[in-house]
């Protein structure tokens, strides 16, 4: 059942967004202390996904009495399974490894104190984010009426992220914990599909979870550029062509691309150009 623009709580939705910027904050802010004391930066990239989880139990919380509890309780569990899910696979990838390259590289740049300079242009910019992303989780939380077709549409999308996302991580952890596939390029699973399907799985959680707060014009228009920002993100920003730019080198990987869908899974061409 859809609601009216008038049917929205703002006054207690402006509160939470308070309340959310200061979990994801926390979190980051945690993370950070910990990175300092171990010497080691790329640990934010498990606050990314714990930070998800952080804002939508706070907002859970938060919306108490306001929205209708099966979707609150719907929406707080898909994002912290997602953002828990990603965190422990990002602590466990990273376990007895150094400095990510990627942080290295940026922080060998840094007018000044590294620690500071890490503080601004990562901690406190992923923290902003978390905030963004998170919004049709905030929203949603105070969408009243139980959740309509659309919602549970969207509970489907995230399944079938989310499963993009384990099936393909766990496709690429076997690959490389053999030895003899040391220097060769991953094609085969979702790999063979779709050169990222983690990011095909990010795609899918985020479009899913907006689904859930489209029960409500307001809590729809307050939150769309969330899925927007994410999308590109994982397309043009910090996913899919940092990583192809990081990979454009290695023996195979020009073959792999020319034969492999770049985003979308689509079946393997035996030749012809890639699909972006």
């Amino acid at each position: 059942m859809n609601t009216t623009v008038s049917d929205f709580p703002w006054h207690a939705f402006a509160l939470n967004l308070a309340w959310a910027a200061a979990a994801a904050l926390t979190v980051m802010l945690v993370t950070f202390g910990v990175a300092v004391r171990v010497g080691v930066h790329r640990i934010v990239d498990v606050a990314w996904g714990t930070g998800f989880a952080a804002v939508a139990v706070v907002t859970f919380v938060a919306s108490a009495g306001e929205g209708d509890l099966v979707r609150r309780l719907l929406v707080t569990s898909l994002t912290a399974i997602w953002g828990l899910r990603l965190a422990v696979h990002i602590a466990r990838r990273g376990r007895g490894h150094g400095e990510d390259p990627r942080y290295e590289k940026m922080l060998a740049r840094a007018p000044g104190n590294r620690n500071a300079y890490a503080l601004r242009m990562v901690y406190l910019l992923q923290g902003a984010l978390v905030w963004l992303v998170s919004l049709p989780v905030q929203a949603a939380q105070y969408v009243p009426g139980p959740p309509s077709a659309l919602a549970w549409a969207g509970s489907s999308l995230w399944a079938l992220g989310i499963g993009f996302e384990a099936v393909g991580d766990a496709q690429l952890a076997r690959f490389r914990a053999d030895p003899a596939n040391r220097g060769k390029i991953m094609d085969r699973g979702l790999w063979a599909w779709t050169r990222h399907p983690n990011y095909f799985g990010d795609f899918c959680v985020w479009w899913g979870l907006f689904l859930l707060v489209c029960d409500s014009p307001a809590g729809a228009a307050v939150s769309v550029v969330s899925p927007v920002v994410m999308s590109l993100l994982l397309t043009r920003g910090s996913g899919k062509r940092l990583l192809e730019r990081h990979m454009a080198d290695r023996p195979g990987y020009a073959e792999y691309t020319a034969r492999t869908s770049g985003f979308l899974p689509l079946p393997p061409r035996r030749s012809g150009p890639g699909t972006t």
